[in-house]
């Protein structure tokens, strides 16, 4: 059941370093564009906001790392929760 555990952890701070990368650096880039839907137009228009994000969940995924890597257990526990709250 632990190892499940973590290997789940991981998988969401893998998600969240990719929404890193989408948000911050290909935001205007066709891939994110196709990603979520979106217009060239309105991917200029907001990309300043896409960085912020993306800044958030690299944040995230740091944090899940930092706490599966030093076994902080607490660590971990925050910051699932700030996963889950955001979302």
């Amino acid at each position: 059941m632990r190892v499940i555990a973590i290997l789940l952890i991981a998988f969401v701070a893998l998600e969240h370093a990719g929404f890193l990368v989408l948000e911050m650096f290909l935001w205007e880039h066709e891939i994110a564009q196709k990603a979520f839907d979106l217009t060239p137009e309105f991917t200029s228009q907001t990309s300043f906001m896409a960085a912020n994000q993306g800044l958030y969940n690299g944040f995230l995924a740091a944090g899940l790392v930092w706490g599966l890597l030093g076994k902080k257990r607490d660590v971990v526990f925050f910051f699932l929760g700030c996963v889950i709250i955001a979302g």
